[in-house]
């Protein structure tokens, strides 16, 4: 029993329960689930992410201080990668991950006290001088001729030693034998010559070279020395050592290689790099690392070689043999080509260590196409690489507040990926783009993606324009295909994703008939319903997604959407789909009291001032609320449904009607509105609102025109 170092009290070790928070603890423990929940640690900032900070808690145990627990914008924090930080352990999850939460306190004289957690015993870190000094002490008395003459000499003493000799006044036998070193010949009347063959003769034999090892038989060689050649895929500087994340044809390693304390070890060797290194294998907190000896980058025919092997590795493993899509859908089957061109880039990414970011709109069609292809990726990037958390370095999903991939949303990009390749040497990433990116209002965010050579892939379902082809390496649409069918995003990406892998086809079938918010095809319904998934369930999955995907838009929430799509019983989407309906129940209840019918051309239209009868800040967002109004308005005879707000307009119809056209025709009409597409997906128009008035009238009637 000891006393609180605080308030003094009886307790088994040095702080009592209520004052856990009030102390710094200094970790010296060797795995994350010693960690106490709610304390407070002294960290070293390890790195940054998009998503937020890495903390060193002590060798090889590392935790996440996600963004959203800062009191800032990550942004705007100038901690930097070797800096001592105070956070406090929120939790450690089951497979070692340590979540940590921000401290207002970041000096150790605002807590009331420290101490050391020595693995799961706490103790005064004065108890680490008391050991030095009596080991001081020991040393004192360990004197004498007879421990003298026991200690082997030490560098430090044989330099004393020749010192002191130099020192020492030559005599005249010294001279002498200067003077016979001088003639070539040694004291003993020997040749020089003779004695620097024998010297030669006497040298030992140069250490065998090693055997070159592949990464994924390290897990094996714990312990071991050995060789290994690749392509440096990214460095980045701890508060230790530097390291390299090195990759072969098998996989993905960490050497590490330590010159001082958060100095760059070996600053000539850059990203894409070929080398070679020697090291010894560990394994740190179940995690394979390579402490390396030596590493030297290739060139010439030493590297060609290599980049052969990687290259002839990465093609053989990146295609994927096949598409099957899913529900046998044909439509999907004649687009193969380009789906599989897409999952190859996709799988071809992963191998060669280069990030992966998937936008979508913030839409359930949008999620779940997204969720699809982050099911199918996860596993390969972990498969790929020896550290927990690649799968938040190497894929990022970043949803969209509009269909449409603007400027805005590229500047974003392009600066998280420089601040990416500048700070922490990685790849610039491949986009992957789905349900967005098709249509010629994304033209210029593409285009400022293309300027620093990044690849894009687009998927999408509904419009797509040919121009958009010159922006990106691969365009896959029905649109541009000739193919006549009705596809959703989401069944689409999902027979994408099964061909990215394979391994998880069975979660990925009850995936499209989510997607589709009305009449979604038998096929589809069929197989959700084999895979245990009734209608009824997978229209809670549809509206629970809908509403998570308005809340918060610009995250990707990957936790609690695996949980929704994939891991959920039942209650977590029953619970959120019921706020789903009481919200979208009220506020279709308020917009039918105030729609004002009109008729034009023969056509019914039902208009919606979205301004005063709808609350754009809630949910539902407008899209869906129109979407749902129309559903339940519409009859068999010509009808539009128009909702106009400030600045902006959506139109539904019975008929297929161009958007484009609609807003070229109240172009003419209202010259001085600026009437403009701002997207075809989702039937919006924009213009000045000074105009309003003069912009509904022109666009009823253009409307009525195509019908």
């Amino acid at each position: 029993m000891g006393s609180c170092l605080i308030c003094g009290v009886s307790v088994t070790g040095r702080i009592c329960d209520s004052h856990q928070e009030d102390v710094v603890f200094d970790f010296r423990g060797d795995s994350p689930h010693q960690l106490v929940p709610n304390r407070f640690y002294r960290g070293t900032v390890d790195g940054y992410a998009e998503f937020g900070v890495f903390i060193d808690l002590s060798p090889g145990v590392t935790g996440l201080l996600h963004r959203s627990e800062l009191d800032r914008r990550l942004e705007s924090l100038e901690w930097e990668p070797g800096d001592d930080v105070f956070v406090q352990v929120k939790g450690v999850r089951d497979n070692g991950n340590i979540d940590l939460a921000w401290s207002i306190r970041q000096a150790e004289r605002e807590f009331r006290g420290v101490l050391v957690q020595e693995g799961d015993t706490d103790r005064d870190p004065e108890d680490d001088a008391a050991d030095d000094e009596a080991g001081d002490d020991a040393a004192d008395d360990e004197t004498g001729d007879d421990a003298a003459d026991d200690e082997p000499v030490t560098q430090d003493a044989a330099a004393d030693d020749a010192g002191s000799t130099a020192d020492a006044e030559p005599s005249d036998d010294d001279e002498d034998v200067d003077e016979e070193g001088a003639d070539g010949e040694d004291a003993d009347g020997t040749d020089a010559e003779d004695d620097a063959e024998d010297d030669a003769e006497a040298e030992p034999e140069p250490e065998a070279e090693r055997e070159h090892v592949a990464v994924e038989a390290l897990p094996d060689a714990v312990g071991e020395d050995v060789r290994i050649e690749g392509e440096v895929v990214s460095v980045r500087q701890t508060g230790g050592p530097t390291i390299f994340e090195v990759r072969d044809e098998t996989g993905v390693v960490d050497v590490a290689a330590f010159v001082e304390a958060g100095v760059r070890a070996y600053p000539d060797v850059e990203v894409d790099d070929l080398v070679r290194l020697d090291g010894e294998v560990e394994s740190r907190r179940g995690e394979i690392q390579i402490e390396t000896e030596t590493l030297v980058v290739l060139e010439g025919d030493a590297a060609d070689d290599v980049r052969t092997r990687l290259e002839d590795a990465l093609t053989a493993k990146a295609r994927p043999e096949g598409l099957q899509p899913l529900g046998g859908d044909e439509a999907v089957a004649e687009l193969g080509e380009g789906l599989l061109d897409a999952a190859e880039a996709i799988r071809r990414a992963v191998l060669g260590s280069r990030p992966i970011v998937v936008r979508h709109p913030a839409t359930a069609d949008g999620y779940v196409a997204g969720a699809a292809i982050e099911r199918a990726t996860l596993p390969l990037i972990r498969e790929e690489h020896a550290k927990s958390d690649a799968e938040y370095h190497y894929f990022t999903r970043r949803p969209l507040e509009d269909p449409v991939y603007g400027m805005d949303d590229a500047t974003n990009d392009v600066t998280r990926m420089l601040q990416d390749r500048d700070r922490h040497d990685e790849k610039l990433p491949l986009f992957v783009l789905v349900g967005t990116g098709s249509t010629v209002e994304s033209e210029d965010g593409l285009g400022l993606l293309s300027v620093y050579g990044t690849d894009a892939v687009v998927v999408d379902a509904a419009v797509a324009d040919p121009e958009t082809r010159e922006s990106v390496e691969t365009l896959i649409s029905p649109e541009l295909a000739d193919v006549d069918d009705d596809l959703s995003t989401g069944a689409l990406v999902a027979s994408l994703a099964s061909a990215v892998n394979d391994e998880v086809r069975a979660d990925l079938v009850h995936l499209p008939a989510v997607s589709y918010w009305a009449d979604a095809p038998g096929r589809y319904v069929d197989l959700a319903h084999d895979a245990g998934y009734d209608v009824e369930r997978v229209a809670e999955l549809r509206e629970a997604i809908a509403l998570e995907a308005y809340y918060q838009s610009y995250q990707d929430k990957r936790e609690l959407v695996t949980d929704l799509l994939f891991e959920d019983g039942g209650d977590l989407a029953a619970h959120v789909s019921e706020q789903f309906r009481e919200k979208l129940e009220t506020e279709i209840e308020t917009a039918s009291a105030n729609v004002v019918a009109e008729s034009a051309g023969g056509v019914e239209f039902a208009v919606l001032d979205t301004d005063k009868y709808t609350h754009r800040f809630d949910f539902p967002p407008t899209p869906l609320l129109l979407d749902d109004l129309h559903r339940r308005n519409a009859a068999d005879e010509p009808f539009a449904t128009v909702g106009i707000g400030t600045d902006e307009l959506y139109v539904r119809a019975t008929a297929d009607l161009s958007i484009r056209d609609v807003a070229a025709r109240a172009a003419e009409a209202a010259p001085r509105a600026d009437v403009s597409t701002a997207g075809v997906r989702e039937g919006k128009i924009e213009f000045l609102s000074g105009e309003r008035d003069a912009v509904e009238d022109a666009v009823i009637a253009a409307v009525a025109e195509q019908f």
